[in-house]
């Protein structure tokens, strides 16, 4: 696993690793192909995303494979806070990790970690944000206890990350999320989920109820609904802005982060590919100089809004943010550009084939995302059903779609297309 991505890593001269999200698959060989350092995956069991699609022991072993083949590190999650009832499965769990041998392990629950490291000594630990590292003496305590890395919580300004750095052992590496949705609970530790419908966030099984509209209810009068600063749509106090880093590589490096996270299991592989090869354009940039880092921000910025997102903004990093600056206050997603598909394998004559995502006819524009940071346009020749039958358009989700596009397009890409105004 020689690369040049684990160059320059000391203080004062970083190299920031990416570490891109990979939920299933599909996405992990997105990541893989669009510039990702390392990604981070679930297993189908022991993750706090067990709504994404996840990764069977086989898939998890092909998948560390390929990426090991590329030169890019996994990281498994175990991060979810067990119960009695979970600890002889999660035995069994690192007895497999131990044979499958990921980067690193993910864990927030010291009783997880006292497993892991009985059960897979030789694999790395790293501990999760889920365990509200916000202090240098926390980070001490763990370094300690033989971990590498610790993921520090969302609610810390760049101010307290050099601080924090200032005052931990050179060798024990930071991992910050740079982007991404926030969570409106301390470093994602809700209980709004499990009150609410029974399903338990640090179980994985959160519904985001954060994210659904309220409206305040007065003792003396049930059932009277009172307004909290409501639009047409419904009231959201607690629905948070995602998280966006991308104008400021310089001042995230600087203060000492060793990987840059991008949130995002259970995102589709537009949203991978889009911020994986934006954040990869960004961190080179910057390490080539600030310069060229200042020179290609208008098109890190016009990038970044080509995937599904709740308005940006930059979390604590600066301070604490107030309302106007960290809520979202409606239920809809911002969104540029729609996923149609990723090319899945390239006839001689140049035909592709693709799971459709999303509806597309002949005619069509459509972009290829070129995984060197270009993006070429072409046009729907002409489109062809699992049978080889023209039609004009693809309509249901899931089906196999054969195109002849006007532009040659590679493995691996994917394809996009405008969002159209409403």
């Amino acid at each position: 696993m020689n690369s040049d991505r684990d160059k320059n890593r000391k203080t004062g001269n970083r190299r920031p690793e990416l570490l891109v999200p990979a939920g299933s698959p599909e996405t992990l060989r997105v990541a893989i192909d669009y510039g990702a350092d390392a990604v981070y995956l679930g297993g189908e069991v022991m993750s706090l995303r067990a709504k994404a699609k996840n990764f069977g022991y086989e898939e998890m072993e092909s998948g560390i494979a390929l990426a090991h083949e590329n030169g890019v590190k996994v990281y498994v999650t175990a991060n979810i806070y067990a119960h009695n009832s979970d600890l002889k499965a999660a035995e069994v769990y690192f007895d497999r990790m131990a044979q499958i041998r990921p980067d690193a392990l993910l864990i927030s629950d010291p009783g997880m970690f006292r497993l892991a490291k009985k059960h897979c000594p030789e694999v790395e630990i790293h501990i999760s944000t889920q365990a509200n590292n916000t202090n240098y003496e926390t980070c001490r305590y763990w370094y300690e206890q033989g971990v590498k890395r610790i993921v520090l919580a969302r609610e810390l300004s760049l101010a307290e990350i050099r601080e924090i750095r200032a005052n931990i052992p050179e060798d024990l590496e930071i991992e910050c999320f740079v982007h991404g949705a926030m969570c409106i609970s301390y470093s994602g530790r809700c209980l709004l989920s499990n009150y609410f419908t029974g399903r338990d966030a640090n179980h994985g099984a959160c519904t985001h109820p954060c994210r659904w509209k309220y409206a305040l209810v007065e003792e003396t009068r049930p059932g009277e609904y009172l307004p909290i600063e409501e639009d047409d749509r419904g009231s959201y106090i607690m629905n948070s802005r995602d998280l966006c880093m991308v104008g400021y590589i310089p001042e995230l490096a600087e203060a000492g982060i060793d990987s840059f996270k991008i949130e995002g299991r259970m995102k589709n592989a537009l949203y991978v590919a889009t911020v994986a090869r934006t954040y990869r354009k960004a961190i080179d940039a910057y390490l080539e100089s600030a310069e060229a880092y200042e020179k290609i921000l208008p098109w890190l910025k016009e990038q970044i809004a080509q995937c599904t997102y709740r308005k940006y903004s930059t979390g604590f990093y600066f301070g604490r943010p107030d309302a106007d600056g960290q809520i979202y206050d409606e239920s809809t997603y911002v969104s540029e550009s729609i996923y149609l598909g990723t090319v899945r394998t390239v006839a001689e004559d140049g035909r592709i084939v693709i799971t459709q995502k999303n509806k597309f006819s002949v005619g069509d524009g459509i972009e290829i995302m070129g995984t060197d940071g270009t993006d070429r346009q072409t046009q729907v020749l002409a489109m062809y059903d699992a049978e080889g039958n023209a039609i004009e358009s693809c309509p249901h989700a899931g089906m196999e779609v054969h195109l002849k596009l006007s532009e040659c397009a590679k493995a691996g890409e994917v394809l996009r297309m405008a969002a159209k105004e409403e």
